[in-house]
């Protein structure tokens, strides 16, 4: 044989060695696909997740392709892995499932260890399924995060497909929630008076007012009031201010309330004018407790469990009645049957509501307001009468009754409405706040269309003074956390009269029918929940049974400071100013020239947060005081950090040092 020959056939065998190694090597990893995970620890907004189906049970479809193996799921979606610093590779892909014809958009997103490592296009139906490929050697936890695409549908049919690990070594698993116990943050109320009325209320000329001073303290109290406006008269036993107010203008008011430790004052401004709302609403709702089971003694005894737990002592106001109170048509129960009109187009309460006018003078004479639901369309979400084309009548019913609030719920309309024009989707909102206009009361008017057609954009154009930016809530962590850190950028069209709305609270006890249970949110994500709906200047709406809070719950609702944040007169509402992997800080500035500050941790691990006065938008010697146990904490010069919980908040103000 030639040195040729030898040479050649020595650099084959080399080669051969060599590819078989890497071959042995390769071998080495073993797969675990993301089907076989354990998915009791997948969280997301709906549905169920499915191995290798989609969320309603169909072949996983992705761009006209099918797959056979793969992850359904919905967004807002999370899974959270435990690596263990065993897995190489991550490999699959990722896309929105057909079965959704032509619905739902979602963003993809891998944090390895608090960093971003992948993040897909907005996917949309239809679209081809985006390859993912990424390097997780030595990363210890992955976040695989579906984010809702922000088009305000519940279409977000997320599928991971092909997906797999490849590891060596101890198996990767998925991880659940953790679970905290109750802990109790807000201090005692103090014997001593204090008023925590919202600093700020507007009327409309000629219509009626009503304004209740909240105060904690001691009972018997007595309230008065200086400079209070001709036209109004004050209850001194109750705090309640009654009257009409006929010019426009603004007056100061310097509240009193006083027992037997001392008096507290606070000051008042009554603007009269054109908007109403200047504050985000506070109150009740019965939809997540009650749903179609709510009736009038359900709703006089939420009334009367605002006053008893002392929720009204914190400026809580409003008693809000959401769908089934009207007539069903098509029905065999005779509580819900009848002549859904009378011979004037009036509209008629179904057996469960015989007085509702009886039910507002309850509601009204415990120092609470009356709130009511509706749709555009022929009937609501529970199959109910609703106002299309009697919205005149309607309006002019739900004054005489003496509501204060409404919310406005697209349901059925979407049979009616043609095309996605914005001018579409305005107009069934116009035609009704034109309705509202021409009664002699004053209606807060809440749009529910889920966001559709970026109602911020035009919602206080069209008369709005809420409206949701997000289909509906429930109480899981992908869904809250979705909804919540999505709403970033929607405080360019937030202020006084018109708010922003990203749907009710899911502290306490909820269910949406008879069966009620507890928050499936544990405790540090309940501190997150009412931390940034606070800071989101968000409608603050009680979802829960009222006659049964706990002592957390009721801790979580009464903590003044953090009302507060949410009810300042500057009506700012908070925006994200940093965001790294799972940690992200929110600002949101206040009357007083302070700042308050959320500072959250998304991901399953404590950790450190780092607020950088550059950040903040502050500069100099500040003090950092904690909103929810109302402590400051120090003075701090270029920055503030501190542990954060898992999925939980540190939410402090930030003050100029004098």
């Amino acid at each position: 044989m030639t040195k040729f020959y030898v040479f050649r056939f020595t650099a084959i065998l080399v080669l051969m060695v060599t590819l078989s190694i890497g071959t042995i090597k390769a071998q080495t990893y073993d797969t675990l696909w993301l089907n076989k995970i354990d998915l009791s620890k997948v969280n997301q907004d709906y549905g169920t997740p499915r191995a290798n189906l989609s969320v309603d049970k169909h072949p996983l479809t992705v761009g006209g392709v099918a797959f056979k193996k793969g992850l359904g799921t919905h967004a807002a979606g999370l899974v959270e892995m435990d690596l263990k610093g065993t897995v190489e590779r991550f490999k699959g892909l990722v896309g929105i499932d057909d079965e959704k014809n032509g619905k739902g958009t979602v963003v993809f997103v891998l944090v390895a260890d608090k960093k971003e490592i992948f993040r897909s296009p907005l996917m949309k139906s239809g679209m081809q399924a985006v390859n993912v490929d990424v390097n997780l050697k030595g990363v210890k936890k992955l976040s695989m995060i579906v984010e809702d695409g922000g088009d305000g549908n519940d279409s977000d049919h997320a599928d991971w497909v092909n997906a797999y690990f490849l590891y060596k070594g101890a198996l990767p698993v998925a991880l659940g929630i953790p679970q905290v116990e109750p802990y109790i943050l807000t201090p005692a109320e103090s014997p001593k008076p204090r008023i925590n009325s919202a600093k700020v209320f507007g009327v409309r000329p000629g219509n009626p007012f009503m304004y209740t001073i909240a105060a904690t303290g001691t009972r018997p109290m007595t309230f008065s009031a200086e400079n209070l406006p001709e036209g109004l008269k004050l209850d001194p036993s109750t705090g309640i201010i009654t009257g009409k107010l006929m010019s426009q203008g603004e007056t100061v008011v310097t509240l009193k309330a006083k027992n037997t430790l001392g008096i507290a004052t606070k000051k008042l401004k009554i603007v009269v004018g054109d908007k109403i709302a200047l504050t985000p609403p506070l109150g009740w709702n019965s939809w997540n407790c009650f749903a179609s089971a709510v009736d009038q003694n359900k709703v006089k005894a939420a009334a009367d469990a605002m006053v008893n737990s002392g929720l009204i002592n914190h400026g809580w106001t409003y008693v809000n009645i959401d769908d089934c109170w009207e007539i069903k048509a098509n029905t065999d129960d005779p509580t819900l049957s009848g002549e859904p009109r009378d011979a004037n187009g009036m509209i008629n309460t179904n057996k469960k509501f015989p007085d509702m006018k009886a039910l507002t003078d309850y509601i009204h004479s415990k120092g609470l307001k009356a709130g009511l639901y509706s749709s555009p369309g022929p009937t609501t979400c529970a199959g109910f009468t609703a106002s299309y084309q009697f919205e005149d009548k309607d309006a002019q019913r739900w004054a005489e009754w003496g509501f204060d609030y409404i919310k406005y719920d697209w349901c059925s309309y979407g049979r009616i409405y043609k095309g996605k024009e914005v001018a579409e989707y305005q107009k069934p909102y116009v035609v009704l706040r034109s309705a509202l206009d021409k009664v002699k009361r004053d209606i807060v008017f809440s749009f529910c269309q889920y966001g559709m057609g970026d109602v911020w954009k035009w919602g206080e154009k069209t008369g709005g003074n809420s409206w949701r930016t997000t289909g509906d809530i429930t109480d899981t962590w992908s869904s809250m956390s979705g909804i919540g850190f999505n709403q970033n950028g929607h405080e360019l069209y937030a202020g006084p009269g018109h708010w922003n709305d990203p749907d009710m609270l899911v502290v306490g006890m909820v269910g949406w029918g008879p069966k009620l249970h507890p928050s499936r949110l544990n405790t540090d994500e309940q501190y997150t929940h009412i931390s940034l709906w606070s800071l989101l200047d968000s409608p603050l709406l009680i979802g829960c049974d009222m006659t049964r809070m706990d002592a957390f719950t009721k801790n979580l609702l009464t903590n003044d400071e953090v009302i507060a944040i949410n009810q300042d007169p500057l009506g700012r509402q908070a925006s994200r100013v940093y965001k790294e992997g799972g940690l992200e800080i929110w600002v949101k500035d206040m009357e007083d020239g302070s700042k308050a500050v959320g500072m959250f941790n998304r991901s399953l691990a404590t950790a450190k947060i780092r607020a950088d006065w550059s950040v903040i938008g502050v500069k100099g010697k500040q003090v950092v005081r904690d909103a929810w146990r109302q402590k400051d904490l120090g003075q701090f010069t270029d920055s503030f950090a501190t542990d954060v919980a898992p999925h939980g908040v540190k939410l402090v103000t930030i003050r100029k040092a004098k």
